[in-house]
């Protein structure tokens, strides 16, 4: 016989850490050298509709170059929320959870996708439009730290990177 001792059993994690982990892991994908971001996206079911994340567009090869050139790169990198919103029609996404605050233009492409809810782990302090631009279409946008991560930090060089800015 078995007996369950539910004083021992694992908490599950909150929604709001599991979209965040998926963005996490989705960045991991990315093959650029200094800014990794994930983002995964949901219904109103918590159902996933996709996961994205930063880099070229598939089949394009670039040497060692393009990659050292780091603001000589930035034009040609696809952001993950563009990537992600791809993935499924206009309203049919209610909530993204992003490695990275979107930039202003990739919030403006979430408003008009029609989201209701962003969720980010870091602060790009290179651009931070967004919350300007969600607050205006009031978009519920909520920072997450997580209790445990998968990757260290979205940024690989913390130039432009903070983790304690709200």
């Amino acid at each position: 016989m078995c007996f369950l001792n539910m004083n021992k059993m694992k908490e599950r994690i909150t929604w709001d850490e599991y979209a965040m982990h998926l963005a996490e892991a989705a960045a991991l994908r990315s093959e650029d050298p200094y800014v990794a971001v994930g983002a995964a996206a949901f219904d109103l079911q918590n159902r996933v509709l996709g996961v994205a994340y930063n880099g070229l567009a598939p089949g394009k090869v670039v040497t060692d170059v393009f990659w050292a050139d780091r603001d000589g790169r930035r034009p040609y990198i696809l952001h993950a929320e563009t990537n992600l919103l791809s993935l499924f029609k206009k309203s049919e996404g209610h909530m993204i959870a992003c490695t990275l605050l979107p930039c202003s233009a990739c919030a403006r492409q979430i408003v008009a996708h029609g989201i209701k809810r962003v969720l980010y782990r870091d602060v790009y302090t290179k651009d931070m439009g967004a919350l300007d631009i969600f607050n205006f279409y009031n978009i519920e946008v909520k920072k997450i730290k997580l209790p445990f991560s998968i990757t260290n930090s979205t940024l690989r060089n913390n130039e432009y990177y903070n983790e304690d800015r709200n």
